[in-house]
């Protein structure tokens, strides 16, 4: 298969704004389906709402456009009814741990086997750059005039004191870490999750101070660590820095898996689950 093959060329060009790493996230995307050989067939891309949520007009494969902050919920039914569907979750930051908040630290708990993908733009894109559960502290959005003054989630630590056996972050102007990250969380057997930083030019940039695409991206490497740099560090240092690379990559009984065997030892008339 060829990259270009998943994608719906025909409605390009993209509904994103100039300076988006949105279309960057989706070409990584495709280049990973195409080095898997997934059959068009047999995967299933699930969006939820918001500008990340388009993503699903411009692929090939199957696709379900569920409603916001329920993308998680919708894949998994997805999957426990087709286990042999690979499951792909686009969601932003907005969509996946704000509103869907609980979706997301429960699919991560039961270990569902699905790859997420989250775009985190720092804020509401599509809706008018209203302040999200990941906003930075004293950012300026919309909703937040003189300083946001919450706390954001840390995405990747919340998924992994969820429960989630593959987590990794990086940012949208890295599309070979990217590709790398989401072929791992692809062939990884239970809940991956793949954190895109790739804040939103239209309104976060704007409303603090950054103009451009590149000033966006200067702003993002100026925080950015490695792992092995961040274990260097304590936590006051960490204050505000983005870990990028695997943060955990562990073994863990998937969900679907222990629920056949439920199945199994219930049409076996028995009531233990080995």
């Amino acid at each position: 298969m060829n990259y270009m093959d998943y994608l719906k060329t025909q409605d390009f060009p993209l509904f994103w704004c100039g300076g988006c790493g949105n279309g960057a996230v989706l070409g990584a995307i495709v280049r990973s389906f195409a080095a898997l050989c997934y059959s068009k067939e047999e995967t299933v891309v699930v969006t939820g709402i918001g500008c990340w949520g388009k993503a699903d007009d411009y692929v090939t494969t199957n696709s379900f456009h569920g409603t916001h902050g329920r993308a998680l919920a919708f894949a998994t039914g997805i999957k426990l009814a087709n286990p042999k569907l690979q499951v792909v979750v686009l969601m932003g930051d907005g969509d996946g741990v704000t509103i869907g908040g609980n979706h997301f630290i429960h699919a991560a708990r039961r270990n569902v086997d699905v790859t997420a993908i989250l775009v985190n733009n720092y804020n509401y894109g599509m809706t008018g750059g209203q302040y999200s559960g990941s906003t930075p502290l004293n950012s300026i959005t919309s909703t937040s005039r003189y300083g946001h003054i919450e706390e954001g989630f840390d995405i990747c630590q919340l998924a992994i004191a969820a429960g989630a056996p593959f987590v990794a972050r990086t940012s949208s102007d890295d599309p070979l870490a990217m590709q790398r990250f989401i072929t791992a969380g692809l062939n990884k057997k239970g809940f991956s999750l793949i954190e895109v930083i790739a804040p939103c030019p239209t309104h976060f940039g704007k409303n603090n101070g950054m103009r451009n695409a590149a000033d966006l991206m200067k702003w993002v490497k100026e925080r950015s660590i490695s792992v092995a740099r961040a274990h260097t560090m304590n936590e006051e240092e960490l204050a505000l820095k983005l870990i990028m690379g695997i943060l955990t990559d562990t073994e863990r009984e998937d969900y679907g898996s222990k629920y056949s065997r439920v199945i199994a030892a219930a049409q076996e008339g028995r009531r233990d689950i080995k």
